[in-house]
């Protein structure tokens, strides 16, 4: 078990643990020497949190000890990192954000120089030197530090270059949520560009209101202004704009699996689908039995999209992603990317004339109960003996109607009981009675 990665870099509170200042100067020195070379260049980008700057200034003060030149991009998407870092033939980027957490977190993911999240051995190796003792460079080796003024522009004609319909936007009424985040420059041009007529909501960072009450994790707000507009769409983005979701004209969400769905059906009517799909074991059932009568093959990943690429590269396919939005068109990026996975489904609509609404309801959704659970430290759930016998009593009484899945979170002190089945009410009482054995027995 890795002490400071999770699932999704590094992340918790900050000032307390590893997101501390002196942490991420030791962090930048670790990754400069186990990711850099003599010469190399780090690119840096980062959402809108209060903290990002000192810890931009703590990672760029490491990397400068390692003898790595900084290239500095401000506020971006984390996708905008994978594809600078790319474009930039740079060693590394570096992304400070905590995603859909609030303000008062944060945390760093790592890219290397193919634009793909790092491995668990390079982040192995990585906390290993964390441990010891900074080695300055010579004087005259010192790494270099420099403002990429033009890198939201650059991303904005990416993004654009991935929308492949025929016809521009005209016409269309979308409302963005861009979660008061990284994404809140990038996101509206982007639409706009392409001739959509753009409301937004949660546009207004001011450093302590990432995520609040907005973006994809509280789709509330986006159903309320996609309804007050009428619009055809709404889209909301998370704080670092990696994840999407989506909610139709009438004002019903449409989630990750159900977005998969939607962009696979598209590239297979098109002739351009490589391969499967790869979801996680938090997909829905719906999803896995909605593209086994496209004839279509699904496997489930490990949670997290770093796993669904792994999963991706493995097996030679080009699409897959998570529940939460989280998804990966390996057509036209290589990371999990808000605005390029919208871009997707806006296409598969101009294409072929449906709405979301239509294109959504093709998917049968089974009903899942998700609880998490907040516990006070990390354990091993398979010592825990009630907790186990707690599922198993679930599962014994579903039987083939439904499915459980208990894990740790990877970026949060948390537990999740998920509990999927064909009946809602099954879903739910099996869920709060497994609920419930848990925080008795780790919430002490």
């Amino acid at each position: 078990m890795k002490k400071y990665f999770g699932t999704d870099g590094i992340r918790g509170t900050v000032g307390k643990g590893a997101i501390t200042p002196d942490f991420m100067l030791k962090l930048g020195w670790a990754a400069g020497q186990v990711l850099g070379e003599k010469g190399g260049k780090v690119l840096i980008g980062k959402d809108t949190r209060i903290s990002g700057y000192m810890f931009e200034a703590s990672l760029e003060a490491g990397l400068s000890a390692a003898g790595m030149d900084t290239l500095l991009l401000g506020p971006v998407p984390t996708p905008a990192v994978s594809y600078l870092t790319r474009t930039f033939a740079a060693q590394a980027g570096i992304v400070i954000s905590a995603s859909h957490n609030p303000f008062h977190d944060n945390g760093v993911k790592f890219f290397g120089p193919d634009g793909k999240k790092l491995n668990d051995e390079l982040e192995a190796e990585i906390e290993r030197l964390v441990d010891q003792p900074i080695v300055v460079a010579d004087p005259a080796q010192l790494g270099k530090a420099r403002r990429i003024n033009d890198a939201i522009g650059r991303y904005i004609e990416f993004c654009k270059s991935t929308y492949t319909a025929d016809q521009s936007l005209a016409g269309l009424r979308i409302v963005l949520d861009c979660a008061h985040g990284a994404g809140y420059k990038i996101g509206p041009a982007v639409f706009r560009e392409l001739g959509a007529e753009v409301f937004t909501i949660g546009n207004e960072p001011d450093g302590l209101n990432i995520n609040k009450d907005v973006g994809s994790t509280h789709p509330e707000a986006l159903q309320a202004a996609v309804k007050q507009h009428r619009a055809d769409l709404g889209v909301a983005l998370d704080g670092d704009a990696d994840r999407v979701v989506m909610v139709d004209h009438q004002g019903n969400v449409v989630d990750g699996d159900q977005i998969l769905f939607i962009i696979a059906r598209h590239l297979l009517d098109q002739g351009r689908l490589q391969g499967g799909v790869v979801g996680t074991l938090m997909s829905n059932l719906g999803l896995e039995l909605s593209l086994k009568e496209l004839d279509v093959p699904f496997a489930r990943a490990n949670v997290g999209d770093r796993y669904v690429v792994a999963e991706m590269v493995s097996r030679n396919w080009g699409l897959g992603g998570e529940s939460s939005g989280h998804v990966v068109c390996g057509h036209a990026t290589g990371t999990g990317d808000g605005i390029v996975t919208a871009l997707q489904v806006v296409s598969a609509m101009r294409t072929t004339g449906k709405s979301l609404a239509e294109m959504a309801g093709a998917m049968q959704l089974y009903p899942q109960r998700l609880i998490n659970v907040r516990v006070d430290e990390k354990v091993d759930l398979s010592t825990q003996a009630e907790i186990q016998s707690a599922v198993e009593s679930a599962e014994a009484a579903m039987g083939e109607r439904g499915r459980v899945l208990l894990r740790p979170s990877g970026t949060e002190p948390l537990i999740r009981v998920m509990v999927e089945a064909d009946d809602a009410e099954m879903a739910n009482d099996h869920a709060q009675a497994i609920a419930k054995v848990v925080e008795s027995e780790l919430c002490q």
